[in-house]
């Protein structure tokens, strides 16, 4: 396969998978690491990749990735994490879910729930839990960011704060080696710190790609979580402090 069509192919198995690794794609392009190298750095030269130890991940920085793209980022992975997660909820309960595409996934995920309150900043997670019947949605008001069908600012918190939650089911951008949760957005971080205040249980969903990401805002720490699920074994170092805040973790498998 030539240059021209192989580089393509890469950027869509970094948004499937989340990151390629050189070894990995010499195999799968049957060609020498030598010449997956040579693509890595010219995509990385020409800002569709960035290179990390071993390969290269989806560029990020101050702003974050195409929510289209966020959403065929590790498609799988983020299913069997929802799967996980929905698992874990029972059916009575109260529960808030922000903006992003990991969160969307466990609203799919809870179609077959009885007698869920779902209060939601994210307008793409009501018009999922509309097909549940037994499922009240709640839609928090704020100013609406068309990029992603996000809620955030100021009238968003305040309708957060009327609630006592069973559970707060959250995502983020990012996820650092010393355990803080981070974004892009301070309004919308803001209402993920409200919906942390008003929940019994606090719930982090992230896949793998997050840990290789980096974003600009801290939304909290693990150490406020209840249960990390994600699809990948965390680095030592942060598992061990996991361990130390009494953070649970759940590694799930794609099917």
């Amino acid at each position: 396969m030539s240059q021209t069509f192989r580089q393509p192919d890469i950027i869509e198995i970094a948004r499937a998978e989340g990151k390629v690794l050189v070894v990995d794609l010499a195999q799968r392009f049957g060609v020498s690491v030598q010449t997956i190298r040579r693509d890595l750095t010219e995509l990385a030269n020409s800002g569709r990749l960035t290179r990390v130890h071993g390969g290269a991940i989806l560029p990020s920085g101050v702003v974050n990735i195409v929510y289209e793209e966020r959403r065929r980022l590790n498609e799988a992975g983020k299913r069997a994490i929802a799967r996980a997660c929905a698992r874990a909820i029972p059916n009575d309960a109260s529960i808030f879910l922000n903006i992003g595409t990991t969160t969307e996934a466990v609203a799919q995920e809870l179609l077959g729930h009885e007698n869920l309150m779902v209060v939601t900043n994210n307008i793409n997670v009501a018009q999922i839990l509309t097909a549940n019947r037994a499922c009240e949605i709640i839609l928090a008001g704020g100013t609406l960011r068309r990029a992603d069908g996000g809620l955030t600012g100021a009238l968003a918190v305040q309708a957060i704060e009327n609630f006592s939650f069973d559970m707060a089911i959250l995502g983020c951008s990012a996820l650092s080696e010393t355990g803080d949760m981070l974004d892009f957005d301070l309004d919308e971080i803001a209402v993920s710190r409200a919906a942390l205040t008003r929940a019994q249980e606090k719930i982090l969903v992230a896949d793998h790609s997050k840990f290789s990401r980096h974003a600009p805002v801290r939304i909290a720490s693990l150490a406020d979580i209840t249960t990390l699920y994600t699809d990948a074994a965390l680095p030592a170092a942060l598992l061990a402090r996991c361990r130390a805040w009494k953070t649970g973790v759940a590694i799930t498998t794609p099917d």
